[in-house]
């Protein structure tokens, strides 16, 4: 089985979406990008993530075309493929419905500079602004709104973090849901104090390097 490393972290990370608390039920989606072939990873559609199985995975080219796997693949592929398509610096993508992110993006609101760990994502967390799911619109909304970051709300909807790998990527986000309930008990009680944009700058560059990357797998 070609990928199986990354085959068998989209499994594991399927199952932590949920005992984690970004998701439920089969919501949401993970994906991983292969540069030296091109080709993605993705999590299936509809399929509990404590039944997924490597073979579940799906294999498939940029354009949305299956190379490798007989299970449909997630309806929201175009909203990774266009990061890989887009931005050399993203391999993984982490697509949720956590509830204090959704709530915000039920608001229409971003995440502001209110915590220095906001840093991980960039100087703010925007909002995109509504597209239906799955389809095209979602996907260039969601990669404008992006720009200059590594994590992203989507209006009524959830959020999406990218990084250069997928530990990476489920990192930000729990770190983002973590930041979007702290936003939202401090805007229930008073007027959040914001962080400037030079020391957010210097936050992102201490940044910069400081998770340890996973080594790689054999395939």
């Amino acid at each position: 089985m070609r990928f199986r490393g990354e085959r068998e972290q989209i499994v594991a990370y399927g199952k932590k979406l949920v005992t984690s608390g970004l998701t439920k039920g089969t919501g949401g989606n993970l994906s991983i990008f292969d540069p030296d072939s091109g080709l993605m990873l993705i999590s299936p559609s509809g399929l509990d993530y404590f039944h997924t199985l490597p073979e579940d995975v799906v294999v498939a080219d940029l354009d949305g075309a299956v190379v490798e796997g007989d299970r449909k693949m997630s309806s929201e592929y175009r909203m990774h493929a266009v990061f890989y398509k887009n931005r050399s610096d993203i391999n993984a993508v982490v697509h949720a419905h956590p509830p204090y992110c959704t709530t915000l993006s039920c608001l229409g609101w971003g995440i502001p500079a209110h915590h220095y760990l906001v840093a991980l994502a960039g100087q703010d967390v925007r909002c995109a602004p509504y597209a239906s799911f799955g389809t095209a619109e979602l996907a260039e909304v969601t990669l404008q709104a992006m720009v200059d970051r590594y994590a992203v709300l989507l209006q009524n909807h959830g959020m999406l973090c990218g990084a250069e790998s997928l530990a990476a990527a489920f990192y930000i986000a729990e770190e983002i849901e973590f930041l979007a309930g702290v936003y939202y008990r401090a805007v229930s009680i008073g007027k959040p104090v914001l962080l400037p944009p030079e020391e957010m700058c210097s936050l992102q560059r201490r940044f910069q390097g400081y998770r340890q990357q996973p080594r790689k797998r054999a395939r």
